[in-house]
């Protein structure tokens, strides 16, 4: 069996003031606050959204 990699991603930066793809990409990640962390399967579409606010978020493998 092989395990699927996760990512485990926090927000640590408020979405106010950023570009409306940026709010939409934290929503489509489900991130809600600062400091609200969610655990995705890390897949090239996550990364790439991972990618595109990596100033506002942390990201660590689980």
């Amino acid at each position: 069996m092989s395990e699927t990699k996760k990512l485990r991603i926090t927000q640590t930066r408020s979405y106010i003031g950023r570009p409306e793809d940026q709010r939409q990409t934290l929503k489509a990640l489900g991130l809600r606050r600062i400091r609200h962390t969610v655990v995705h399967n890390d897949t090239p579409q996550i990364r790439g959204m991972v990618r595109k606010v990596i100033h506002l978020i942390r990201v660590e493998e689980v």
